[in-house]
């Protein structure tokens, strides 16, 4: 086989598996559970992804070795060169941290993955779309057609079916809870459609809200992105998750401001705001000791059963979590906080709540500080493309998710991972100008 027939058939195999892992990976934790109560091993199947990632590296760097476009694009790059950084970093981290006896074969494993999947799976798309155009091509569906699915399924938990419905799909102790609830009420059941739990749903509908609103702010706009927008927002309201919904607002906002030209119109749209801010001001004072408003906005009442409030614990997680990082300025290593410190055996857990402080907590002030150079430099490069609907949309939904992401392990879930960063990597290459015309597949021709 000829070196440009080779290089081709990688790229489109690679392309292929980027494909298939943004479409499947909203539904991650149902096909999962489900695959799992009919063959067993969990823990091994909730490794798919990863395995599908592993092919795509190997792919990858065979394209870096030989492809000069490919090469010269991404390696030159200063913000590709602090992503290598953070992962030399976190597998020399992670290796000290293991020969000292901080952490566990499982917990580091872990930790690694959580860490590293979603810079590399960044620079995997990045990669492939500077020679192959279908990843752009197909961005709009590769959100779309997963996000219908995902609402609708949601809406019908709320709607249709019965709260424990996933329990014939092999939810329960030791997977995915069949239900989750505010305050532990039974009264009060928050969705998680097919999702691993409810804050992971409310996060990733971020990515779709965002999509819609572009699509709503540009001139191809029709009623079914209306309908679809509410309908995402409406999913978003009973996943319950506070954080979302507060990000939701953001992704919105950024959007918005960013993508509308006319000052009337946004002159207009900033007195609807505040409009509506007062509004819900005054009901935040006149339901303030509602049980229904108190459980929705506070996860709690009064006079609840429960001593410590969700709010109470995110609170006592984060102090803990500065704690560490002020007492271990190196950190401790990867797996020793976050999901992760789960499998930890004969180590404390720590959930610091908050994604960056487990960063900070595992690699130090100095990985902290590259991982949040990689988060500046990808939010300014999508600055510089707001132009693009695609790059638009991943800055408001970046946002949004970096607001959750302060008061969750947000980047630690494998849908977030997968999909906003394999759609960011997508939105740096350049725009294809032959596809516009032509509706071609290939940017230039492989070398």
């Amino acid at each position: 086989m000829k070196a440009s027939a080779l290089k081709y058939t990688i790229l489109s195999w690679v392309s292929a598996l980027v494909t298939i892992i943004i479409l499947l990976v909203p539904f991650y934790g149902f096909l999962t559970v489900w695959l799992a109560s009919i063959v067993g091993h969990y823990t091994a199947i909730r490794l798919w992804t990863e395995t599908l990632l592993l092919i795509c590296i190997v792919g990858v760097l065979y394209l870096w070795i030989f492809d000069h476009k490919i090469r010269s694009h991404t390696l030159s790059r200063l913000l590709v060169l602090i992503i290598l950084a953070y992962v030399a970093m976190t597998l020399l981290w992670g290796l000290v941290a293991y020969l000292k006896h901080a952490v566990t074969a499982k917990a580091l494993g872990y930790g690694l993955i959580v860490d590293l999947r979603f810079p590399i799976f960044f620079l995997v798309t990045w990669s492939v779309a500077l020679r192959l155009s279908r990843l752009r091509n197909r961005w709009q569906w590769l959100i779309s057609w997963p996000a219908l699915i995902v609402v609708i399924f949601g809406l019908l938990q709320v709607f249709v079916l019965p709260h424990d419905f996933l329990k014939h799909f092999g939810y329960g102790p030791g997977r995915i809870p069949v239900a989750e609830t505010i305050n532990s009420n039974p009264n009060y059941i928050r969705i998680a459609s097919t999702l691993r739990g409810a804050d992971l749903l409310g996060a990733y509908l971020l990515i779709p809200i965002s999509y819609l609103t572009v699509r709503l702010i540009g001139p191809k706009r029709n009623w079914r992105h209306v309908v679809f927008l509410l309908a995402s927002l409406a999913a978003l309201f009973y996943s319950y998750s506070r954080a979302a919904w507060i990000g939701a607002v953001l992704t919105i906002g950024i959007i918005v401001l960013l993508g509308i030209k006319s000052q009337k119109l946004r002159k207009a749209l900033l007195l609807t705001a505040g409009g509506l801010v007062i509004i819900f001001g005054g009901l935040f004072v006149a339901l303030h000791n509602n049980a229904q408003f108190e459980n929705y906005v506070f996860h709690t009442q009064k006079h609840s059963a429960i001593k410590t409030t969700s709010d109470q614990q995110h609170l006592i997680a984060f102090k803990q979590g500065v704690s560490d990082l002020a007492h271990h300025p190196l950190g401790r290593g990867p797996g020793t906080a976050g999901p992760a410190s789960v499998y930890n055996t004969g180590h404390p857990v720590r959930i610091a709540e908050n994604f960056y402080i487990q960063i900070g907590q595992e690699m130090g002030w100095i990985g902290l500080i590259l991982f949040m150079l990689i988060n500046v430099g990808v939010g300014y490069l999508l600055w510089l493309r707001r132009s693009d609907p695609l790059a638009l949309c991943l800055l408001g939904s970046f946002i949004g998710l970096t607001f959750v992401s302060m008061l969750s392990h947000e980047w630690a879930d494998v849908t977030a991972a997968y999909v906003w960063w394999g759609l960011a990597g997508i939105a740096m290459a350049p725009i294809p100008q032959s596809s516009k015309k032509h509706g071609a597949q290939t940017l230039t021709t492989v070398h």
